[in-house]
């Protein structure tokens, strides 16, 4: 093999790079704060108990997500009939900007000792941050509450937030 049979590689490496450094752009200039505009919104107009993070996990790592830090306002007073009740902080759902541009959707399950690290999120998709729009944004939301209410009330058959 010839030196010249690299050229082909080098220069799919470096479209690599560029694409990487665009999406990385594109998350900074509007990806990121549509995201969470767009969650707070969300939680303005449904006031349960969330709140919206902009995270910085590390330089190469930033996540926008919505997460349940508190109870629905309009359920304290039934709480408050039940001595035991003890509400649990968690459930979010985090769009991250990974190492390469993309965008991981994932949801993170409440904390609960009793759950395996390995039980305790699910993956919801992996997305270029031009593909992130309202739709998108909107049917995730809805996906994190489906699982929300499945942890809250599991089945016999699946029990999320308790280990048999």
């Amino acid at each position: 093999m010839k030196i010249e049979h690299l050229a082909e590689h080098i220069n799919d490496y470096k479209t690599s790079i560029e694409s990487v450094i665009e999406k990385k752009i594109l998350w900074e200039t509007k990806t990121k704060a549509f995201l969470a505009k767009l969650l707070k919104r969300i939680t303005k107009n449904y006031e349960i108990g969330w709140q919206v993070q902009e995270l910085n996990w590390i330089e190469t790592n930033e996540a926008v997500n919505i997460t349940f830090d508190s109870f629905p306002p309009e359920l304290i007073k039934k709480t408050n009939q039940i001595p035991s009740f003890q509400f649990i902080q968690g459930g979010t759902l985090v769009f991250s900007q990974s190492y390469s541009g993309d965008i991981y959707v994932f949801i993170l399950y409440p904390i609960v000792p009793e759950i395996p690290p390995d039980k305790s999120s699910m993956e919801l998709g992996v997305y270029s941050p031009k593909a992130i729009n309202e739709k998108l944004v909107v049917e995730k939301v809805d996906e994190f509450l489906k699982e929300m209410i499945k942890w809250d009330l599991p089945t016999f058959r699946s029990k999320m937030g308790y280990q048999e």
